[in-house]
């Protein structure tokens, strides 16, 4: 069982900044265009769409289509934290182009909104509905020492913490051809992301990725061409490999007993990055495997053939 990817911890003014922030957002988008949300909402949740799926729920993602334009628009979404606008992944040709957008596990149900600029265009906004998720909760007693961090723990979460936001903030190109991945390893899913987590009576940030049952050694598999951008050994993750995809779309996979790549590294779909441990903040031996889009981590299982 997993418990990592504690990169932020929640404030009260914070999540009332986001949630105004996004209600604002929302407001305009209704404003310039009453018809939309129910439309978009109703294409991003076709059972035919391609790989990812749509689901327009905090965790989840939306597939928002921008029309034809003979070059690739941008779009871009408010960060978590409002801090500033984050890019998105933009899919397409001439003919329909698509924005590809991660919801934050963090989003208040309700209207949002991206921004986009067509070239030769006016610069617009496009809203969709974020609809409400009851995630499950999970009560767990592990280590008071993994819970109610040392000062020497938490300087070093907090070091890491930084280093990771720098790393989480990648967006390269070339953009990945495909976003169908593959499971990194064979095995029971664990436990699935999004259960709301509270360890030894604290509530703490909600299970950011996809835990995999497998024994130790076992080898972990790159979902998706990537290139390298991160390794480490970390207090709550333990040994991590992070690969940029392209785009915006990273993912993470935690906990191992071995790192089989190098930054800078490129990497094909199914080439081994690592082995299955028990390292970090864990109760056995498992892989913690996260999927992250615009910043946000999401739920793995969309990428994934139902």
């Amino acid at each position: 069982m997993s418990f990592c990817f504690p990169i932020t911890r929640a404030c009260p003014a914070l999540i009332s900044r986001r949630k105004a922030l996004l209600r604002g957002m929302g407001a305009l988008a209704g404003l310039a265009l009453p018809m939309a949300i129910p439309a978009l909402a109703a294409a991003a949740g076709r059972a035919s769409d391609p790989l990812p799926r749509a689901l327009l729920v905090p965790g989840g993602l939306a597939r928002l289509p921008l029309g034809p334009s003979p070059a690739r628009p941008r779009a871009f979404a408010p960060a978590a934290d409002g801090s500033a606008e984050v890019p998105l992944l933009v899919l397409g040709d001439a003919s329909a182009w698509t924005a590809v957008v991660g919801i934050p596990l963090s989003a208040a149900p309700g209207p949002a909104s991206i921004h986009v600029e067509t070239p030769g265009g006016a610069p617009r906004s496009l809203g969709y509905e974020i609809v409400p998720k009851q995630y499950r909760e999970q009560r767990l007693t592990v280590e008071p020492r993994t819970v109610d961090l040392s000062p020497e723990d938490e300087a070093r979460w907090q070091r890491e913490r930084s280093h990771q936001a720098g790393v989480m903030a990648t967006f390269s190109t070339p953009l990945p051809a495909s976003l169908a991945m593959r499971v990194p390893v064979p095995g029971r899913r664990s436990s699935s992301f999004g259960l709301r987590r509270v360890f030894n009576g604290q509530a703490r940030n909600p299970h950011s990725g996809m835990d995999i049952a497998a024994t130790t050694g076992t080898p972990v598999l790159a979902p998706l061409a990537a290139r390298v951008i991160d390794t480490g050994d970390y207090f709550f993750n333990g040994n991590t490999v992070w690969l940029d995809h392209g785009g915006g779309l990273l993912s993470m996979v935690c906990h191992l007993s071995a790192i089989d790549a190098q930054v800078g590294d490129a990497v094909d779909a199914g080439q081994r990055v690592g082995a299955v441990g028990a390292t970090g903040r864990v109760t056995g031996p498992h892989l913690h495997w996260g999927v992250m889009l615009n910043r946000s981590m999401v739920d793995p299982a969309l990428f994934l053939p139902s």
